[in-house]
């Protein structure tokens, strides 16, 4: 055995991700046994009469396999007879092998091998199963016990806190374990002689059991690289009831049918809310009920059926996509488990500062964490009532069906007309434009006012919207780009128009417009976000053209900043009508509401579409200082998992950017085969790639989808010209494109015409270079024929170098490669 002394001060350091939160309490409702047994697992210390030295011992859980080969490791405590972690500290090795490429290809980038093979010289472990009994027969007395803990103890301890409520599903829901076929959970954090501080979890109740990731720190922000994660038989068409940022139970145990929630806001920060919660249980054994909710917010007391039980608002992990949206996880125990298709209503009180002042009479709500139990993007309906002062507007998801004042208190009440998958409010001094859009009431409010340091350098242009998950604004930096201060009320026509443009536009394309109204608010900040019938438009998007001009000099960002409104109006339909199945399947959403703005700007302006198009392709291929680019940070299907220490950015540019483009090839790769097939040519809006996506709407409306779903619709649409080796299928498409990280160089070589019995062949080289060898594209080729570019077909090409064989109109001496630039590639 190698023998490495390593104080346990630098254990803590190099833990200091997950020991850091041990330093929050959580928030507890009055003890109860859920609780007591919680605070336990919380602080469970190595046991001394537990400390063994091991040898040739292994731990297998899926496609997890540990061994530890020579060393020492001791046992916690019991909490409640369950032994649940041991620290171990000697020579061992971790072997894990991702079942695919894309999986592969994620741990190569963050590790520099498709296949994890660590030494590890010390490892903490918190399990749910009874590994000291699996462990048994490796195991004989540990000669220093009482060193061995004096050295590693106190380390242990704050290591205890980050699986706590994990473990407490486990041992409070064991009838809803078993009907699950079994709960297995161990969560390893590992000192790699290699690759530093990582973890590895196996966690069974997941849709993809079997994770690894490193905390790192990046330009002063936390985060926590996903290396690799995957179900262990998981197939492309699987179809899983998933919250696609669920925190730590992703599978719902049940449905949210109905919310009702009464609020009283104090501005310009304090909300009381009362959120009574119709649940209905989806199977059968659970007790325990998972929520997110801001950490800003307190929680009084949670009632079922009238009767209190216990709840714990559980710290979130530092970095997590949980924490950086400023949620915990509530926790919520029913005093028996729940059976399959019986109902509970849920009774929520809390109060909190979740509201925060940007400007006079210009409010940020839910800045900092959602401001209601959320269970993720899951069709309910809502029923929300708020009172708040005179001389304040109040705009909510659904429709106002009440507003009176009483003693200086306005009331207003808001119902959903139909189930919706998040809610929203908004609050200001506003300014009102109102208009009658395709029969749609369109309502646009703005202050007068800009938010506190409101400017921005014209280097740096606002980013993307993102959809629905607010995050904390940017930062503001100070400019004298702007002359004068803008005032959001003065564009109210303008923002209303362009909304209504959107409406019309999208309208005849995808259907009608999926609520009764549409309200368009003031947000601060640079962020946008969509909900079902409400829009919190950022301050930028109610600059106008002057104004934009004068904060950003590169036209393609003023392009990209313009596209806002239209971008959020989209997701009326794709996002709060059709929603996405898992995080996975969320660019589908983003990049469509992104594609449907650009087909909007290119029936308008097509050489401006061309433009933000050029932008999108360029900022994939900014490099980094290792000399990658950012399109290397991983496919759109990898989807927030995007965003990593490595490529902070890659989440927006390759989900919208990259999403977009997809979204383009699609489509002009189908209007371009249906021109080949049997003589029919594209009408109108007939085109097949939009009446693929009002079969979507058909198909999807008021549920979620899921990237193999989407493919499936446009695969029903698919021309015999783009069947790929005789199957009238997308597979290639979803492997080569959506699973692919290229942006490839295409071009011709060796090209040469012949005549043959009267017709006039071309034949030739394609080649791809900056691409794998499994890449296939449908490359469109045309002919130049008297001066004008004339449409051939769409040849597939595999692989860095494919022959191909097409008749050509006589007189042809030359053919070009996609001059209509349909698809993500390098240009010359």
């Amino acid at each position: 055995m190698t023998d490495v002394t390593i104080p346990a001060k630098w254990l803590r350091i190099a833990f200091l991700a997950v020991s850091a939160i041990a330093a929050a309490q959580p928030k507890l409702s009055t003890a109860g046994p859920a609780e007591s047994l919680y605070l336990r697992l919380r602080t469970v210390h190595l046991d001394a009469s537990q400390v063994y030295q091991t040898r040739d011992a292994s731990l297998d859980r899926g496609s997890v396999h540990i061994s530890l080969d020579d060393g020492t490791i001791a046992f916690t405590e019991a909490a409640d007879g369950h032994i649940t972690g041991a620290l171990f500290q000697g020579d061992g090795e971790l072997l894990l092998s991702p079942p695919n490429t894309v999986e592969r290809a994620s741990l190569a980038l963050f590790t520099g091998g498709a296949i994890l093979e660590e030494r590890f010289s010390f490892a903490y472990f918190r399990f749910n199963d009874d590994v000291l009994t699996e462990l048994k027969s490796s195991l004989t007395p540990a000669t220093d016990a009482a060193g061995f803990l004096a050295r590693f103890g106190p380390a242990s301890a704050d290591m205890a806190v980050g699986d706590a409520l994990r473990l407490l599903i486990s041992f409070k829901n064991p009838d809803y374990a078993a009907s699950q076929a079994g709960d297995h959970f161990l969560h390893a954090y590992i000192q790699g002689r290699r690759l530093g501080a990582f973890e590895i979890r196996y966690d069974s109740l997941q849709p993809e059991p079997v994770s690894v990731g490193q905390h790192k720190k990046a330009a002063g922000t936390d985060y926590f690289d996903v290396w690799t994660s995957f179900a262990q038989r998981r197939k492309k068409d699987q179809q899983e009831e998933t919250d696609p940022d669920a925190g730590l139970s992703s599978t719902r145990d049940f449905d949210v049918t109905q919310f009702t929630i009464r609020s009283e806001i104090k501005p310009p920060r304090e909300i009381t809310s009362t959120a009574t919660l119709a649940i209905t249980a989806k199977r059968n054994g659970s007790r325990l009920l998972l929520f997110e909710l801001s950490r800003l917010l307190q929680v009084q007391s949670v009632e079922a059926d009238g009767a209190r039980v216990e709840f714990i608002h559980n710290q979130a992990v530092e970095g997590s996509q949980l924490a950086r949206r400023g949620n915990d996880s509530l926790a919520v125990f029913l005093a028996d488990p729940m059976k399959a298709g019986t109902s509970v209503r849920l009774k929520i009180s809390y109060s909190g500062a979740v509201l925060s002042e940007a400007a006079s009479g210009l409010l940020y709500v839910g800045e900092r964490g959602t401001w209601y139990p959320n269970v993720g993007f899951a069709m309910s309906s809502f029923d929300m009532e708020f009172r708040y002062p005179v001389g304040w507007t109040l705009l909510a998801v659904g429709r106002r069906i009440e507003l009176k004042t009483e003693e200086n208190v306005q009331i207003s009440r808001w119902v959903t007309e139909r189930k919706v998958p998040v809610a929203g409010f908004n609050l200001g001094k506003y300014l009102k434009k109102k208009t009658q859009v395709a029969g749609v009431a369109v309502e646009t409010y703005a202050t007068s006012n800009v938010e506190k340091g409101f400017a921005t350098p014209a280097s740096d242009p606002p980013p993307p919207p993102l959809f629905k998950r607010p995050q904390p604004s940017q930062a503001a930096v100070p400019t004298t780009n702007l002359t004068g201060r803008p005032s959001p009320s003065r564009n109210l026509e303008l923002v209303s128009a362009t909304a209504g443009q959107a409406i019309e536009f999208y309208s005849q394309h995808f259907g009608p417009y999926p609520y009764g109204s549409l309200v368009l608010t003031q947000f601060p900040g640079t962020v946008s976000q969509g909900w079902p019938g409400l829009i919190f438009l950022s301050t930028y998007a109610f600059l106008s053209p002057q104004e934009l001009k004068q904060l950003e000099n590169d036209s393609a960002g003023r392009l990209a900043a313009e596209q806002v409104v239209a971008h959020e109006v989209a997701h009326q339909w794709w996002g709060d009508l059709v929603t996405w199945n898992g995080y996975r399947d969320q660019w589908v959403m983003e990049a469509l509401a992104n594609y449907s703005a650009l087909m909007l700007l290119e029936s308008k302006d097509p050489s401006a579409f061309r433009e933000l198009m050029q932008k999108y392709r360029d900022d994939l291929l900014v490099k980094g200082s290792d000399d990658s680019v950012l399109a290397d940070a991983g496919p759109v299907t990898l989807g927030l998992r995007l965003s990593s220490s490595k490529f902070p950015g890659a989440y927006q540019a390759i989900s919208y950017g990259r999403g977009t483009w997809l979204f383009h090839m699609l489509r002009t790769m189908l209007r371009d085969a249906e021109q080949n097939s049997a003589g029919r040519g594209a009408k109108g809006g007939d085109e097949p790639f939009l009446r693929g996506l009002r079969e979507m709407r058909k198909q999807y409306e008021g549920r979620a989808i899921t990237t193999a779903q989407l493919l499936a619709i446009f695969e029903a649409q698919l021309p015999k010209p783009l069947w790929y080796e005789g199957r009238k299928s997308l597979d290639w498409f979803f492997g080569s494109w959506l699973n692919g990280t290229a942006v490839p160089r295409i071009e011709l070589h060796g090209l040469k015409f012949m005549n043959k019995d009267g017709i006039t062949l071309a034949l030739g080289t394609i080649t791809q270079d900056h691409a794998p060898d499994s890449l296939v594209t449908a490359v469109p080729l045309y002919a130049v024929v008297g001066g004008r570019n004339v449409f051939l077909r769409r040849v597939f090409a595999e692989g860095n170098e494919s022959s191909f064989r097409v008749a050509v109109p006589v007189g042809t001496h030359k053919l070009l490669v996609d001059p209509e630039q349909t698809l993500l590639s390098r240009v010359k």
